[in-house]
């Protein structure tokens, strides 16, 4: 459980001075002063760090919407990363109608998409690395993970597009989740040969099942400017569990603070005067761990997708640690520089910068290679199956848009009476009017296990699948959490309360009005079935029951109708708004 106080989550911009640490003024940017001068860093100190996660294989630039709901349960209620809309604007010191209040957060995000454009591709962030690199030598890139998936071409070439963009882009450390799902002998090709002398995969709590070995390496020692950095990795600590354990069935994952306290104590003794962990937990894992971890004075963290635009600081028995997230999709780049003096930390400049497209030119070498790697792909990304009448969008706690088009899709086109689609954060977002290509159908879906299936369950396993996974998302101890959503669910409604204890926050399930029935079956659509059977069982691929559904509907897809649950608890929240 995390139990620190008000003053432990510093979260605003007199945070550095209360920590005792130095924080830059954090952008107070209007429409007119956040164009040229977005970028305009001056470096500090004489270690930078950046820092970009989860950008889920996505080479151009895009639309992504963020949360209206991120609910934060027990001692995370109102606190980072759980803040939306307004409520994130007020802790990062930023205004409504900004660039980037648009970057950060889901208000007026047709209006603002329109008028700030495309956010992230692979090209212009290069340009922004590139820049961010001349003016601060030394500076390692530092990828977080969840990279070599989350679209067409990287599911069509094992990987192998996002290793050549990375490597390309000058990553030098990473670490790694879905990147597992590819299984344990393409993830050692790629390190063993693409990333062999130019990029260290680091994790420090992958162990083999049978003698308890490390698989990769726990962590690299790096000299900046002639002082000493440790960078750990924490790889996805879930994995077997959120993803098909046979993906990885010779490796242990898990939450390792014991061999990670022994990690951070090792480097130091090597020498090391910065201690960074690189993590795939979760926020609200990252901040527990923190509190647990001594030595680390910072945790550069992913998986949850939030991109914080200020660092909270916890603290711990020996100090205190700094802990960011860098959102997702490839719209952030975080920086962080550190001013080192008598062998530690003695201040940092902290920035989140949004990568807008508009703003950043094409790098000519990383436009080059995107071209290349699309090439053969390109006639069948850009084939229109049907034109969105209204937004469509994934991330949020309960449902979004373009799940909720999946879910009515699995029902339609297999005659079931529910559907589940997983609650995974990646995807991208289509504005009113834009045409639903197979690409973006392929940003939905793409993984190497996504199977469609029908199965008949019981009223009472409905109600344990439903219990499960909101468990996983509202325990109070993020130790227990796995940083999904909640699984999407079409054609029945329930009610829920995130506060209630395991077992207890579902209830009143109806089905066309009417209670569902604990001992009567009923015909249930999902997709991405984690058992290893779903292998050999023939199942289509989810993309293809959608295109059918997609061409049905005579080229027009009309707004799509949410299907939320009604919350009996945990509001008012500053992670809430009603869509």
């Amino acid at each position: 459980m995390i139990n620190l106080s008000k003053r432990e989550f510093l979260h605003v911009l007199g945070a550095g001075a209360a920590a005792g640490m130095g924080l830059s003024a954090c952008a107070h940017r209007d429409g007119a002063s956040a164009g040229a001068d977005l970028y305009d860093l001056p470096p500090s100190g004489n270690v930078s760090l950046l820092h970009m996660t989860d950008c889920h294989a996505q080479l151009l630039p895009l639309y992504f919407r963020e949360p209206s709901i991120n609910l934060g349960v027990g001692n995370m209620s109102g606190q980072l990363p759980h803040l939306v809309g307004e409520h994130l604007l007020k802790a990062a010191g930023l205004r409504p109608g900004t660039r980037e209040a648009h970057a950060l957060t889901y208000l007026d995000f047709e209006q603002a998409a329109r008028r700030f454009g495309k956010v992230g591709g692979f090209a212009h962030l290069a340009t922004l690395v590139k820049r961010l690199k001349v003016s601060r030598p030394g500076a390692l890139l530092l990828d977080g993970g969840d990279t070599w998936q989350g679209s067409g071409t990287a599911l069509w070439t094992n990987g192998q597009d996002m290793v050549d963009a990375c490597k390309l882009l000058g990553v030098d450390v990473m670490t790694g989740h879905w990147e597992f799902t590819l299984g344990m002998d393409r993830v050692q090709q790629i390190i063993d040969k693409d990333f062999k002398g130019k990029v260290d995969f680091v994790a420090q709590n992958v162990k083999t099942q049978d003698f308890g070995d490390p698989v990769f390496k726990p962590y690299v020692l790096r000299e900046i400017n002639g002082v000493p950095v440790a960078i750990i990795g924490q790889a996805f600590p879930y994995t077997p569990i959120a993803n098909p354990r046979y993906m990885v069935s010779d490796w242990a994952f898990g939450i390792q603070d014991e061999n990670l306290q022994k990690m951070v104590d090792e480097a130091r003794g090597k020498g090391a005067q910065v201690v960074v962990v690189l993590s795939h937990n979760g926020m609200d894992v990252d901040l527990k761990m923190a509190s647990r971890v001594t030595g680390v004075d910072a945790i550069l963290g992913g998986h949850t997708h939030d991109g914080m635009p200020v660092p909270v600081i916890v603290r711990n028995k020996s100090g205190q640690t700094l802990v960011t997230n860098a959102g997702s999709n490839g719209k952030f780049l975080a920086v962080l520089d550190l001013q080192v003096k008598d062998k530690k930390v003695a201040d940092f400049q902290y920035r989140l910068l949004p990568v807008f497209s508009d703003l950043l030119p094409a790098d000519a070498d990383m436009d080059a290679l995107i071209r290349g790697i699309r090439a053969p792909y390109e006639t069948k990304l850009a084939e229109k199956l049907a034109v969105t009448e209204g937004l469509l969008y994934r991330r949020g706690n309960f449902n979004g848009t373009g799940d909720q088009l999946i879910v009515d899709a699995l029902m339609d086109v297999q005659g079931a009476d529910i559907a589940f689609s997983p609650g995974f954060r990646w995807g991208t977002t289509l504005l009113p009017g834009q045409a639903i290509t197979r690409e973006w159908l392929m940003d939905m879906t793409a993984t190497t296990y996504s199977y469609a299936t029908v199965t008949e369950m019981t009223g009472e396993t409905i109600k344990t699948v439903l219990e499960d996974v909101c468990d996983n998302l509202f325990n109070p101890d993020p130790y227990y959490q796995q940083g999904g959503d909640m699984v999407r669910v079409g054609g029945m409604s329930y009610r829920c309360d995130p506060l209630a204890r395991m077992g207890q926050r579902i209830r009143d399930m109806r089905l066309k009005g009417q209670p569902i029935e604990a001992s009567k079956k009923y015909k249930v659509a999902g997709w991405a079935p984690v058992a290893e059977e779903a292998k050999a069982a023939g199942n289509p691929m989810v993309w293809d029951l959608v295109e059918q559904w997609l061409r049905a509907r005579g080229g027009v897809v009309a707004p799509r109708v949410l299907n939320q649950p009604g919350l009996d608890g945990g509001l008012p929240n500053a992670g809430y708004a009603p869509s």
